[in-house]
């Protein structure tokens, strides 16, 4: 384990919380489309909001699977707002109109991401597999803007708009977007069975990350943000992040439906569940998490220089790929 780690974070910062994996969409890179798992009750639900509460962490987010397919997730998060926590969510938009973003604002979300992955209509629909995707997305971004929920945009950079982002960056500012993230393909579930076809080669994602990276630093009217370490020997990469590489593990854990942990959710190994083990035990003691943090170079890492700050990249990319945490990003271009 890291000398210092536990003393510095003694629970995650952030729970990325999958209520549910029913969605009414079937996109191609989906990492839990073809996943199936019991639900828990909204009174257990609340329980592990109890959990979370007294270990002091401090932000929840709802993913999926669609949050709004579940009918309590209003009242869930009412329940976590009262007791302090910061409640945000990702949806793919098509079931919020204008009452339901009325209602999440009542119930204390202080945001919720839209996820949109072409500026072009037919694209995005066709990399969701869903006909008319794009309006509904368009149209949620345009509810909550009505409301005055702080809106976010989450993009996956894949082969069909790794060469348009700025396209996505314009369409963020039509909607008064407060922050755009720009995902790494993971690779993961649908990803993987699809990888060929949409992901990039490591020359192609040298190449979106300068340019993007660029664009960044000239961009002071819109927050734009990544999650892949694999960026960290670039020109422009913030040099003084929390943790170095993968954030899995070490900032956020994953929540499954019905209460088992991951490291994130695009890496489908359970630590414990969180109605049934002790917290702190899995936190501080599970085997998994402190190999994700005491990651070993291997292959074409051990010579590299950027390996403190990259640590191998991203974990998840690794382990679904090769199995092996320690082995390269098989995205990493050096």
């Amino acid at each position: 384990m890291f000398d210092n780690f536990t003393d510095l974070f003694s629970a995650p910062l952030t729970i990325n919380w999958t209520l549910s994996f029913r969605c009414n969409f079937s996109c191609s890179h989906c990492y839990s489309r073809d996943e199936q798992v019991a639900e828990l009750e909204t009174a257990d639900v609340k329980k592990i909001i109890d959990i979370l509460v007294a270990k002091k962490i401090p932000f929840i987010n709802f993913g999926g699977g669609e949050p709004l397919i579940r009918e309590d997730l209003f009242v869930i998060a009412a329940y976590a707002t009262a007791q302090g926590l910061n409640v945000s969510m990702n949806s793919n938009g098509s079931l919020l109109d204008e009452s339901a973003a009325t209602r999440l604002l009542k119930s204390g979300f202080k945001s919720v991401g839209i996820s949109i992955d072409s500026a072009d209509p037919a694209l995005h629909d066709d990399f969701r597999n869903m006909p008319g995707s794009f309006e509904k997305a368009v149209a949620a971004l345009r509810v909550l803007q009505n409301v005055g929920l702080k809106r976010t945009m989450s993009s996956v950079i894949s082969r069909i708009n790794f060469q348009h982002f700025h396209e996505l960056l314009d369409l963020a500012r039509r909607y008064e977007v407060a922050q755009v993230y720009l995902h790494n393909f993971k690779c993961s579930g649908r990803g993987f069975k699809n990888r060929e076809d949409l992901d990039l080669t490591p020359a192609e994602w040298k190449t979106f990350y300068v340019e993007a990276l660029r664009v960044k630093q000239q961009t002071h009217d819109l927050a734009i943000s990544f999650d892949d370490p694999v960026i960290s020997s670039l020109p422009g990469y913030d040099t003084d992040p929390l943790v170095n590489g993968s954030s899995c593990g070490k900032l956020s854990l994953n929540l499954r439906p019905n209460g088992d942990l991951t490291p994130c959710g695009f890496i489908p190994l359970t630590v414990g569940n969180i109605l049934h083990d002790d917290f702190d035990e899995i936190w501080y003691n599970s085997p998994v998490l402190n190999q994700m943090r005491n990651k070993r170079a291997g292959g074409k890492c051990l010579d590299c220089g950027s390996y403190e700050a990259c640590q191998g990249g991203c974990t998840a990319r690794s382990y679904a790929v090769t199995g092996d945490f320690n082995q390269p990003d098989p995205h990493c271009w050096k």
